[in-house]
């Protein structure tokens, strides 16, 4: 027997369930959708739909850490960009019970790493057009900022280059999980 969740809820788990179609084909689209953005070049990964998005939260998250210093400030952006999907992970796996959405959420999360990695890269040659205009002729890139306070500025590619592979990584490891749970939901006698 479940325990009640937090929201007070109970929800009663079948044992035989048919095959979940749609889920498989949002995990076909993820996965082909992660072929893509792996094969595209660093400065071309803020061209995705769901850079826009996490620009949303990018934002926010300045105003949300800007109590904290202009330091948290700067990494506020970043961090909640990556936060807010780890956060709907959470209320899917805790709240809901469902573990294929967590992980299309982890996904997310790793494809949040994988969009912040050309602005981290952007650091020293500001290049990117940032949402105020060219990264050079305004003040506020963040990852200049923060490396600059760290004493890291010259670490940006390397750091980049990390926040690349660790997305790819978490993208990929979502999508492998995600398999195991699909087969693992159904019956094939129901």
């Amino acid at each position: 027997m479940r325990s009640i969740r937090i929201t007070g809820m109970y929800t009663p788990r079948t044992t035989a369930q048919a095959f979940p179609w749609g889920r498989a084909a949002l995990l076909l689209g993820l996965s082909i959708w992660t072929v893509s953005l792996l094969r595209l070049p660093l400065p071309a990964l803020g061209g995705s739909f769901l850079h826009l998005i996490n620009l949303v939260f990018h934002e926010a998250g300045h105003i949300v850490f800007a109590p904290f210093g202009a330091f948290m400030m700067s990494l506020g952006g970043s961090l909640l960009q990556v936060i807010v999907p780890l956060a709907c992970a959470w209320a899917f796996l805790f709240q809901q019970d469902d573990r294929f959405g967590a992980s299309v959420c982890v996904w997310w999360a790793g494809e949040s790493l994988l969009d912040l990695a050309p602005y981290i890269d952007d650091a020293r040659s500001l290049q990117l057009m940032l949402l105020g205009g060219p990264a050079a002729e305004v003040e506020g890139h963040d990852w200049e900022a923060i490396l600059m306070a760290l004493g890291w500025l010259h670490l940006d590619h390397t750091i980049a280059a990390w926040a690349w592979y660790l997305g790819a990584g978490v993208m990929l490891g979502a999508l492998v999980y995600s398999v195991f749970v699909l087969r693992s939901s159904f019956s094939p006698n129901a």
